[in-house]
């Protein structure tokens, strides 16, 4: 590691510790020229498949692009900066999982779909109408009557936490 103040290529690890949940070790390096403490992020580097557009075009996965584009529905949305970072991980989890070598921009898509409905409904409609070029106000009424659909079934479909009993009085 080249000290980044005096660019000597000599330096120690003064501390390590585990970050950003255990994803990155954090490294505190003294340059052992000029002895300038500095912070250094150590990441597993993975080869994540590469990403097939519509187009047919193939390109690298960018988990910025991921970002950027949920910050862009989520953009006055009262939704933490650490719940957008956790989707995003675990995306690139999904990813990393996957095994291909090769994924569709739709499957990815679908992904930060799944995400936003449990996030936040106006988000993913956001997105939806992007991903899905709504053309239309009654694409968006179709997108919102599926959206009422699943949580309505999903809500069905749960059991109660506490039954509840009522007594009568006598």
């Amino acid at each position: 590691m080249h000290c980044p103040f005096c660019g000597h290529d000599q330096t120690k690890v003064v501390d390590s510790r585990l970050a950003n949940e255990g994803r990155q070790i954090r490294r505190r390096r003294e340059c052992l020229a000029c002895e300038v403490r500095f912070s250094t992020l150590e990441t597993a580097e993975f080869a994540l498949p590469r990403v097939v557009k519509r187009d047919g075009t193939r390109m690298p996965f960018d988990e910025e692009k991921v970002r950027a584009g949920l910050l862009k529905a989520l953009e006055k949305r009262p939704v933490a900066t650490e719940e957008i970072d956790s989707v995003v991980a675990d995306i690139v989890q999904r990813l990393r999982l996957s095994g291909e070598r090769e994924i569709s921009s739709d499957k990815i898509g679908a992904w930060v779909m799944e995400a936003l409905s449990r996030l936040d409904q106006v988000a993913y409609v956001r997105f939806a109408s992007v991903y899905h070029s709504f053309q239309d106000v009654e694409a968006f009424r179709r997108q919102i009557e599926q959206l009422e659909y699943e949580r309505n079934r999903l809500n069905e479909n749960q059991l109660p936490l506490l039954k509840e009993t009522r007594r009568k009085k006598k």
